[in-house]
């Protein structure tokens, strides 16, 4: 059962969107900014994305589907989680959404995740994607120094 909570975060990053489109999806620099995770995935709609790595000692492989897939703009993937301590079928997946938009050489980056089960769970990816797009930012913005 869908939840009806979303959490989500946004920056602006000083770049144009097409080296931000680029940090999004290669994951020689996902791995850079998104807590060293690896990025595994064809990004072809209805294809597997899987999410790999060791978080605070433990190993995880999380994954989902793609969704969409629209350079330069939108992707979207559904996602779950070992560490959610439920099974993996669609109604414990979340949905998540990341959008760009470029203004003036400034690129907006917004994620949005839907499904989240709590408000407590809410607030916590809310802060992790916060930080994740903090790290994005820098990234992409030293890139152009």
């Amino acid at each position: 059962m869908a939840s009806g909570l979303t959490a989500e975060a946004s920056v602006e990053i000083a770049a144009p969107v097409g080296r931000v489109w680029a940090a999004l999806t290669d994951p020689t620099l996902v791995k850079q900014y998104f807590f060293g995770t690896e990025l595994d995935t064809d990004w072809k709609v209805g294809g597997r994305i899987v999410f790999r790595g060791v978080w605070e000692g433990k190993t995880y492989e999380d994954g989902g589907t793609v969704l969409a897939f629209e350079p330069q703009q939108r992707l979207a993937y559904t996602y779950w989680s070992n560490f959610s301590g439920l099974p993996d079928t669609e109604e414990n997946r979340q949905r998540v959404e990341q959008r760009v938009r470029e203004h003036n050489g400034k690129t907006t980056v917004t994620i949005s995740q839907d499904n989240v089960p709590d408000e407590e769970s809410r607030e916590h990816s809310s802060a992790n994607w916060a930080m994740v797009l903090g790290q994005l930012k820098t990234l992409v913005e030293a890139q152009g120094a």
